[in-house]
């Protein structure tokens, strides 16, 4: 990746990723529900808020910093400056000398919407997609009361700590080879992740995508019949779109991308689950 940021929009949220560390003021252009000057009106005095930004501040100052940063949209009138957003940051021990990075994701809103939420992550420098780990690292929720700021900064150490497991498990998946088969499952369980038995908010019909599209390599590094290489082919497929495919009426088009902040994690995960269930039964 170039060092240009690369921004997208779309309503249902705003993203912006670099491969170098970003300031505030680039964080604040796209996500400012960061820097929000106070909750909103419908918490209750018993919600104790601390503006993101000030958490995002003490984690730098332990050595995390952020490479990406989304925030949702609303149609509520009034709330579009405390919703959810996300930030994915790495430690400083956590260089570009691998082709993966391991990151903490941070989740929070200002409306009520979100406690403070820690998930374990990894990052793909080949193709800058973002990892959500399943059930490898377990997740930490923080409620917006008490010491929230302490709280969240022993939780991303925390994480921090735990990743040689996940790095375990990649490496594991990385070893292991899937047969046609298998990869075919693998992809079929994903088609139904993502589209069920078709998706109505895409006019997608059912069956408009093919296993095979899933399982379809968008470059060299990920043509292999490992299940690391299947994971990240289908993972790609799934969040990215850009699939050819047909609507109810039979016209001619292609998947969208996921860019909603929960379906964009509640997928990852899931599919990270799912290649982790493959890793044991192959095991």
């Amino acid at each position: 990746m170039s060092p240009n940021l690369a921004t997208r929009f779309s309503y249902n949220a705003r993203v912006l990723r670099s491969d170098q560390p970003l300031s505030e003021d680039q964080m604040r252009g796209t996500a400012p529900s960061v820097f929000a000057l106070g909750k909103h009106q419908s918490r209750s005095d018993r919600y104790t808020y601390i503006p993101t930004i000030e958490v995002l501040r003490g984690l730098r100052r332990e050595g995390f910093e952020p490479f990406m940063v989304a925030q949702g949209a609303s149609r509520v009138e009034g709330k579009a400056e405390y919703t959810k957003h996300m930030i994915r940051m790495r430690h400083a021990t956590q260089v570009q000398t691998r082709p993966e990075a391991s990151e903490i994701i941070l989740i929070n809103s200002h409306d009520g919407a979100s406690s403070y939420q820690m998930l374990a992550g990894m990052f793909r420098f080949v193709c800058c997609n973002g990892l959500v780990i399943g059930d490898v690292v377990e997740d930490i929720r923080i409620p917006h009361r008490g010491d929230v700021q302490n709280d969240v900064i022993e939780g991303a150490v925390r994480i921090l700590g735990e990743f040689e497991t996940v790095e375990a498990h990649a490496g594991e998946m990385k070893a292991l080879q899937l047969t046609p088969p298998e990869q075919g499952a693998f992809a079929h369980a994903a088609l139904a992740l993502r589209f069920g038995e078709g998706d109505p908010t895409q006019g997608q019909r059912a069956g408009a995508v093919t296993v095979e599209q899933l399982n379809q390599a968008r470059r060299i590094d990920d043509v292999g019949h490992s299940l690391w290489n299947t994971f990240q082919r289908v993972q790609e497929n799934v969040i990215r779109g850009g699939l050819p495919s047909r609507t109810v009426q039979g016209h001619r088009t292609r998947t969208r991308a996921v860019q909603s902040i929960d379906r964009g994690v509640s997928l990852n995960r899931a599919l990270w689950m799912l290649a982790e269930e493959m890793r044991k039964l192959k095991g």
